[in-house]
């Protein structure tokens, strides 16, 4: 059974679809355009949501490079964007995600959460999904991030922010995917909007940031999704989004970048 919000747009293809899994129709129609995002209730059980929340609530988060991003956005694993040089994957990169590896072992989860998701996310998917790998080196699987300041409006695309491919595939559609471990009462919304990026959207940059002023979206269609814990939002980050900020209490989610290869295989990294 899926549920659908429109936006207030015309455009019947700008919308989010509910369902109680993932499977191969609503994937093929995100990777195709037909809608722009997918949730699923309940994707992984609260008791293990809980867990994993409590186990990083004990872990030292660090932050993505200030530098760039602002209101700070902590995070507990590694962001390959935070080792990108000249457009390639740093050599920092390689050390980091074996610390990174050795960090999430250390919080005696019961579970690997981010093995859980990609079951999850492939289980009605006939490529099969796996994590990805560079120069056939296994990337980051995901990473945990706490934006309580909120995200600035932007928009992802691994094809234009590194050159050639990151990943050993030809990547030929990129989502983004979330699952939310806790989400405030007041705040902490995603908003999406219809709008990719153009090159004259640069006037908009804020200073040395990966992020834009809210005007470069002036007038865009858009929905507002507020999840829930234990939600699966699957979405395409090529159009504009970002998150509000909360206000009583965390927002933490586990978060992995996922591309469709042209093989029909899912690759993730973090």
């Amino acid at each position: 059974m899926i549920s659908v919000i429109d936006s207030v747009s015309h455009d019947s293809f700008f919308k989010s679809v509910t369902i109680d899994h993932f499977d191969r129709d609503c994937i093929s129609d995100l990777a195709a355009g037909r809608i722009a995002a997918i949730r699923v209730p309940d994707l992984l059980p609260r008791s293990i949501c809980e867990e994993v929340f409590q186990a990083l609530t004990q872990a030292e988060f660090e932050s993505y490079g200030q530098e760039r991003v602002y209101p700070t956005v902590l995070r507990f694993g590694v962001g390959v964007s935070d080792h990108r040089h000249e457009g390639a994957v740093a050599d920092s990169y390689w050390p980091a995600v074996r610390e990174n590896d050795e960090r999430w072992r250390s919080l005696g989860l019961s579970i690997d959460p981010f093995e859980l998701c990609r079951k999850a996310i492939g289980t009605d998917w006939p490529g099969g999904i796996a994590v990805g790998r560079s120069g056939g080196r296994q990337m980051c699987p995901g990473v945990a991030r706490e934006p309580n300041g909120g995200f600035q409006v932007h928009f992802d695309n691994v094809l234009r922010e590194f050159k050639g491919n990151l990943l050993d595939a030809n990547i030929i559609s990129q989502f983004a995917f979330n699952l939310y471990l806790s989400m405030p009462d007041d705040g902490g919304e995603t908003v999406v909007w219809r709008h990719r990026w153009s090159p004259a959207d640069e006037a908009f940059r804020l200073p040395n940031s990966y992020g834009f002023s809210e005007d470069v979206v002036a007038g865009a269609e858009s929905f507002v999704l507020k999840p829930a814990v234990g939600e699966g939002l699957l979405f395409d980050p090529r159009n504009y989004h970002a998150v509000r900020p909360s206000r009583g209490a965390r927002r933490m989610a586990l978060g992995m970048s996922i591309g469709l290869s042209d093989t029909g295989q899912l690759l993730t990294w973090g």
